[in-house]
């Protein structure tokens, strides 16, 4: 029977055995109040966040940044409490170089569906893109246990917060729902594959893996 990955809980501290959650947010949150109060908070915007004229240009590493940015106060607490609740888990599953493999990865593609779906001279910021690659991990996880209670619980839980996300556009129609769901086909993507990898050697595959797609999504820009 194919063994697939499974979200682990700990007890005690949220993030406990999960350091790079702990730095992404921590990242996040720097740069939220560096952008917000801090004298170069311009100059950094201008420099990080997802031009799509500039990516266009040869920028490609713009399409990573991007995370590191949140355009409100609203903005950046429902991504990192989205990270806090679903990163840690996943991170503890994987191993923490896998998780950071898939961060980046669901991150630079939900960046190319903004890129080549979204408008010549759009303007993104935050880390919705890659938040949406923690949602697939769970997604293919649910798909794999839909046969069982909790699996079940989760795969309604995931469709009625996918549900709701995907309504969010039309709602605001600032939010990036290509990056959102180029973030979420990645994530789907990853977590198939990954289910796959077994043996002494799976925490690095999977980790090649996951840095293999973010080097297809700077190519993706680039060429």
């Amino acid at each position: 029977m194919q063994k697939v990955i499974r979200p682990v809980r700990r007890p005690g501290s949220a993030t406990a055995g999960a350091p790079a959650t702990r730095v992404f947010v921590a990242l996040s949150v720097f740069f939220f109040l560096v952008t917000s109060v801090g004298a170069f908070g311009n100059e950094v915007l201008d420099a990080l966040a997802q031009k799509n004229a500039a990516v266009a240009a040869g920028e490609w590493w713009r399409i990573f940044t991007v995370v590191l940015l949140h355009g409100s106060i609203t903005h950046i607490l429902f991504n990192m409490w989205a990270l806090w609740v679903l990163g840690p888990q996943v991170e503890r599953g994987v191993g923490t170089w896998p998780f950071v493999s898939l961060y980046v990865a669901a991150a630079g593609m939900g960046g190319v569906a903004a890129y080549h779906f979204g408008g010549p001279f759009d303007v993104g910021v935050g880390a919705s893109g890659a938040i949406f690659g923690l949602f697939g991990i769970w997604l293919s996880w649910a798909l794999h246990r839909r046969n069982t209670a909790y699996g079940r619980a989760v795969l309604n839980q995931l469709g009625f917060l996918l549900l709701i996300n995907a309504a969010l556009p039309f709602i605001f129609p600032g939010i990036s729902w290509q990056a959102h769901l180029g973030g979420l086909i990645t994530g789907l993507a990853i977590g198939e594959v990954w289910s796959k990898i077994q043996g002494p050697r799976a925490t690095a595959l999977r980790t090649t893996v996951g840095f293999a797609v973010a080097a297809l999504a700077a190519i993706a820009v680039s060429i």
